[in-house]
């Protein structure tokens, strides 16, 4: 065999062995390395390597599942209503008899679902010693409200055309919703009061006076 030619086998030779070991050091290499998966919250990623690390704020551990959440269904009701408010009320007097009561700030007791406090607001121009007037309130305790609407057959009657008087209320009180335990609620209650006018009404002129409420009924709540 000629020089030149075993030279030439010899060469070859060396390329091949040359790519076999190349080819076991990538197959090494590729051997060893691995995948790892990687949470953050929601998100996952996979990271590949030989020596694979979580990228920062990443962790291998999965994030447990959360609760589904739970709705609370609150059945439809009816609360028995029976209490005795009782308090101050201030009267701003106005031109043409106008006669407004413009804060109410009472306690109550006895059957009212934790609705201790009350507050409000009414109006009349009365014509005769019984009249219509307007008026709406708010009773409250404990993170609930209702709201109330005297309907238009509540009165208020005084016992006397000229002060100190005596005021008498009779009617209803619409329940128009709440809040709490008591939203979307409806119902009608009876209400009975007394308030007294000592002043002589001058006009723009304010007196601040007692009253006592009584309220008695049954409330629909949702």
């Amino acid at each position: 065999m000629k020089l030149h030619t075993r030279k030439f086998i010899q060469i070859l030779v060396a390329i091949a062995a040359f790519s076999l070991v190349a080819g076991n050091v990538t197959v090494a290499n590729a051997a060893a390395k691995k995948t790892i998966t990687c949470y953050k919250g929601t998100v996952v990623k996979k990271v590949t390597a030989t020596n694979p690390k979580c990228p920062t704020g990443y962790s291998t551990k999965k994030p447990a599942a959360k609760p589904a959440a739970t709705t609370t269904v609150t059945k439809a009701g009816s609360v028995a209503f029976a209490g005795t408010y009782k308090g101050k009320i201030s009267i701003l007097f106005g031109d043409g008899n106008l006669i407004q009561v413009t804060k109410v700030d009472g306690t109550g007791t006895g059957n009212v679902s934790g609705l201790s406090a009350m507050s409000g607001s009414a109006s009349s121009a009365p014509a005769n010693l019984c009249d219509n007037f307007d008026g709406k309130g708010v009773i409250s305790g404990g993170g609930n409200t209702l709201n109330l609407t005297f309907d238009s057959s509540s009165q208020g009657c005084a016992d006397s055309d000229s002060a100190p008087a005596t005021i008498t209320i009779k009617g209803s009180a619409k329940v128009t919703g709440g809040t709490g335990k008591f939203a979307g609620a409806s119902g009608t209650l009876t209400v009975k009061g007394t308030f007294d006018i000592n002043s002589k009404g001058i006009v723009n002129t304010t007196e601040s006076t007692s009253f006592s409420l009584d309220l008695s009924g049954n409330i629909a709540t949702k």
